[in-house]
């Protein structure tokens, strides 16, 4: 990272050399520059049959979920600065997985109780929050020059007199505070999870607003990091980032397993459940605010409760239960499942609980035995029991999975028996990515890396080929007769787009939702519609409503 660091502002130069970057960020101020500097599904392995899809549709759904930030429901104001008649104004570059997008809610709901005002346009804001992604070095790249951005626009505008400050939040922040800080002076303060509790006290001191008594023990300084394993703080009061139909529900924060290809234990800290009253009142705010479908994550979401046991009891299928009990919430979602943890009583709920999308995000990295011990994964035989198990189990179940090309040691024949692997089992949703050494994780030290060449055209490969599954699935699906939550107008294609249960936002396909009768039933954002599946456009779904 270090290396890549140096090289992103030496490569950029002055802030002449950012311009472009600079552009982006301030004259697209209908998309979050989270969005128009890198696709989060991306980042996270998406699904490799999709990633067409997802790019030509790309700028439609990042202005969508963007714009229709500021008509979620408000989080209520406090706080000794809301007697203040001038607010200042905050905007936030958001990039990375769901977790921090959570993360990055909570903060502007916290700003705006604070008497901040949270706007689109950065070139308008008295201060950027640049909440970064640190999991991959392609996802560390796009933070670097998402704050190079922020800088160029920070360097420009003093020039006409006017302070912007710029804050930088998330892993990135958290993983390398002290060079962040060394290598790019224009950020005023790095802020690490720790201390997300005192940014509104640490922006009104940069931006001179007072807005009430400093947190005990609060750092002060540049680098504001501390403890990657923080106590939960409440999270239904927030500026939300995604559309007001659905939200994340965050179970769990951070991760105990040691992957040796993986860094983010030592950014994200122990494992620990969030307990339980607040994982309900929070889905119960959601809900409130207008959240029809919640889902769930965790760095290992079906691992909740485990470390509760002994106090609690209660794992996951007893949370399926309440949460499907809150009024208004119709799908719940797992993303990010370990393939361990899978109680008979778990699979019972999601099967049972009609709630429970029957869809399961697992990755599982691998399907070789070599290659898997090498990743200090779950064996195969583990592995393949479980997914046949909860396609038993499961009537119409949808797995998606992400598998890493190219790990170190990874021979030609490995990477032939994933292919065939993936090719008989037929996942519904898969996502590859090739493997990317990271700082301080054991692989990133093994002596058989595999050529950079190599890595990418086997993630190519596997992508390739998944795509005809992919499209498969969908013509299986003509015919039937599906719920639809409503995600948006798409203007490129003059049609509404949305979901059915077994897809999950911003990372799976669409449904282009038409009326057959001309237009006459109106279609909304947010409403759930009976829909007929007519057609296919490769993976993506054409339906009727038929209600």
């Amino acid at each position: 990272m270090l290396t890549s660091l140096r090289q992103c502002v030496k490569r950029a130069g002055p802030s002449r050399a950012v311009q472009p970057s600079r552009v982006t960020l301030e004259s697209n101020t209908s998309m979050s520059a989270a969005s128009l500097l890198g696709s989060r599904a991306a980042l996270s392995g998406a699904s490799g049959a999709t990633s067409t899809a997802n790019a030509r549709r790309h700028s439609f759904s990042a202005a969508a979920r963007f714009t229709t930030r500021a008509a979620i429901s408000q989080p209520p104001s406090g706080g000794e600065a809301e007697a203040n008649t001038e607010r200042a104004k905050v905007s936030m570059v958001s990039l990375g997985c769901p977790k921090n997008t959570v993360d990055g809610e909570v903060m502007l709901g916290d700003l705006f109780a604070n008497g901040f005002d949270v706007i689109d346009e950065h070139e308008d804001a008295d201060a950027i929050i640049v909440n970064t992604c640190g999991f991959v070095e392609d996802a560390k790249n796009e933070s670097v020059d998402a704050i190079l951005a922020a800088a160029a626009m920070k360097a420009e505008q003093a020039q006409d007199g006017k302070k912007k400050k710029i804050i930088v939040t998330g892993c990135l922040a958290q993983r390398y505070a002290d060079d962040l800080a060394d290598e790019m002076p224009e950020v005023d303060v790095v802020m690490g999870f720790e201390n997300y509790k005192d940014l509104p006290n640490t922006l009104g001191e940069q931006l001179g607003v007072a807005t009430g008594a400093v947190e005990d023990g609060a750092k002060r300084g540049r680098v504001r990091v501390g403890t990657a394993s923080p106590p939960f703080r409440p999270e239904a009061l927030r500026k939300r980032l995604t559309p007001q139909h659905y939200a994340y529900l965050r179970v769990a924060e951070g991760c105990d397993h040691k992957c040796t290809f993986c860094a983010i234990p030592g950014f994200r800290g122990k494992f620990r459940s969030k307990p339980w009253d607040p994982i309900v009142e929070e889905a119960k705010a959601l809900a409130d605010t207008g959240a029809r479908e919640l889902c769930l994550i965790a760095e290992d979401t079906n691992q909740w409760g485990m470390d509760l046991k002994a106090s609690d009891g209660r794992g996951l299928a007893e949370l399926l239960e309440a949460l499907a009990e809150v009024d208004g919430v119709e799908w719940i979602r797992i993303l990010y499942a370990y393939p361990s943890y899978f109680s008979e009583e778990l699979i019972d709920a999601i099967a049972d609980i009609p709630q429970v999308a029957k869809y399961i995000d697992i990755p599982l990295q691998h399907i070789t035995n070599l290659s898997l011990l090498r990743m200090n994964r779950p064996p195969r035989a583990h592995t393949e029991d479980l997914l046949y198990k909860l396609r038993d189990r499961i009537p119409n179940l949808a797995l998606r999975t992400t598998f890493i090309s190219g790990f170190p040691g990874e021979t030609q024949e490995e990477h032939d028996d994933l292919m065939r692997f993936t090719r008989e089992f037929k996942f519904e949703r898969l996502g590859a990515f090739a493997y990317s050494e990271e700082d301080g994780t054991p692989a990133a030290a093994y002596p058989d890396q595999v050529e950079q060449a190599v890595r990418d055209l086997r993630r190519d490969q596997l992508i390739a080929q998944q795509q005809q599954i992919s499209e498969d699935f969908a013509q299986s699906r003509v015919g039937s007769e599906v719920d639809v939550i409503i995600d948006g107008f798409n203007p490129e294609f003059d049609a509404w787009t949305g979901r059915t249960s077994l897809e999950a936002p911003d990372i799976d396909p669409i449904v282009f939702v038409a009326d057959p009768t001309g237009g006459q039933r109106a279609l909304e954002m947010g409403q759930m519609r009976r829909c007929k599946i007519v057609g296919t456009s490769l993976f993506d779904l054409e339906a009727h409503l038929v209600d």
